[in-house]
């Protein structure tokens, strides 16, 4: 495993927060999907974690933090926030609705802030890795820690 002692916005966020994590770097590896991550990393790829952003036609945005392996159901995710229907937002979206680029989308530290729910299956693990908002970069939190930052509810949403 790679740690790298640059500081990402997510790391600064948590370290005001007093918020224990562990930032791990793989900008040196050809890592691209969640999945590639974990193994460069030597981890569960069921404890790999992507940050999805979605839309309803209601014109919420809501974030979905779900296993790199999986996917996200949109009906049970449209479900669990109270809206009939959801759908991913468009790559150019990303950046101005969450401040992240795609690879790079963390679930804290976003532009504001939005119903977060994390897939269920986290609770199986002691700590999940997430983005560090910045490609190449991801942290290890516990749900604990990571609720310093973060308001979450979980469900199963895969």
């Amino acid at each position: 495993m790679s740690k790298s002692n640059e500081k990402t916005n997510v790391m600064r966020i948590l370290d005001k927060l007093g918020a224990s994590y562990t930032a791990h770097c793989y900008v040196q590896s050809d890592a691209v999907s969640g999945t590639e991550v974990a193994a460069f990393l030597g981890q569960d790829p069921n404890a790999v974690f992507k940050t999805l952003v979605t839309a309803a036609p209601s014109r919420e945005h809501y974030v979905f933090v779900v296993p790199a392996s999986r996917g996200l159901d949109l009906r049970k995710a449209a479900a669990c926030v109270g809206e009939k229907k959801i759908e991913m937002i468009k790559s150019r979206e990303l950046l101005p609705v969450t401040g992240y680029i795609h690879g790079g989308c963390s679930p804290i530290g976003m532009k504001k802030r939005f119903k977060t729910v994390i897939d269920s299956s986290a609770e199986a693990f002691d700590r999940i890795f997430v983005s560090a908002g910045k490609i190449g970069y991801q942290i290890e939190i516990s749900l604990a820690e990571l609720s310093k930052a973060v308001d979450f509810i979980l469900a199963d949403i895969t």
